[in-house]
């Protein structure tokens, strides 16, 4: 078995391919084999050590936690999956790993592949879509016809929650780089706004906001937010967290393995209501290039990178 993964923390040159055993599932677990699996800037939080609190200090460690596949193998008590299924789903922080020819995960992670759902599209969804949904209806608590301000409204959870909130009956404004307020527009998104906007234009008009890059400033926050709203951050940090513990409306939060909350995302994307932009697939074995030049260089801009795996070969 072929494996992506790094035996340090440090930047993308840590990154190797290499020969690795998944073993066997344990109880709760299934194991995959993967056909196509996504990054997302947490990959590399994790692999630089920013989460090391949280990831221990066992290595060597894979990298990659959204993945499409098939169901090779399932441990004790495993009741919703057979070999043979198509699935999604992601990895634990502890366990990440999908960028790799078979991944070992936690039955609750991981849902029935929508047969609508190419293995790329699959793939890109776990994050971005639990994500969203959490922060949307968990912590968010929208509700038909109130107004939504998304931060950061065209990355990848700033976009699915454009699309889902919309679908609820929600009204969306957003902010995004100026050169990119056509894409916005389509989305269906207004007002649109640039990173610096004045918050005194659209003061106390939004139910929620919901903060994706987890930049924008608290008082700005405040301002666009009508009394009794709430103000969700998905970028946490100890001093978030701390924040978070007060009373008041600000919360952060890291999105968790609820298996409803990923089969509403994966209904909403077999239905076409939530698309996530593909903008570039390559091979496992050209993985670690795509992924530098991801991290380093943001290329390429408007969508997914999908590590596709053709060689499942035991």
């Amino acid at each position: 078995m072929k494996r992506i993964q790094y035996h340090r923390y440090g930047g993308p040159e840590v990154l190797r391919l290499e020969d690795f055993n998944p073993g066997q599932p344990g109880k709760g677990q299934i194991l995959v084999r993967v056909r196509a699996a996504a990054a997302n800037a947490m990959d590399w939080k994790i692999r630089n050590g920013d989460m090391r609190v949280m990831t221990g200090r066992t290595f060597p460690r894979g990298i990659g936690n959204d993945f499409a596949g098939i169901v090779e193998a399932i441990g004790a008590g495993v009741t919703r999956f057979h070999p043979g299924d198509e699935v999604l789903g992601g990895t634990s922080l502890k366990g990440a790993g999908a960028f790799a020819e078979r991944v070992l995960a936690d039955e609750k992670s991981v849902v029935l592949k929508p047969a609508d759902l190419s293995y790329e599209q699959a793939a890109a969804l776990p994050v971005v879509g639990l994500t969203a949904v959490q922060a949307l209806f968990t912590k968010g608590n929208l509700q038909l016809g109130q107004s939504v301000f998304i931060n950061g409204c065209l990355g990848g959870v700033g976009r699915a929650a454009v699309q889902i909130a919309l679908s609820h009956g929600a009204s969306v404004a957003g902010s995004c780089r100026a050169t990119a307020s056509e894409a916005a527009r389509d989305l269906g998104i207004a007002p649109i706004v640039a990173f610096d906007f004045d918050p005194a234009e659209l003061k106390d008009r939004f139910d929620l906001i919901l903060d994706t890059p987890g930049t924008l400033p608290r008082r700005t926050a405040h301002t666009l937010l009508k009394p009794g709203g709430r103000i969700i951050d998905i970028v946490p940090t100890p001093a978030k967290f701390a924040r978070s513990a007060l009373p008041g409306p600000y919360q952060v939060m890291i999105s968790q393995p609820v298996t409803n909350d990923l089969e509403q995302a994966a209904r909403l994307a077999a239905r076409g209501i939530l698309q996530i932009p593909i903008a570039r697939t390559a091979p496992l074995t050209e993985a670690i290039p795509a992924l530098t030049d991801l991290e380093r260089h943001q290329i390429p801009k408007g969508g997914k990178l999908i590590i596709t795996v053709q060689n499942n070969a035991a």
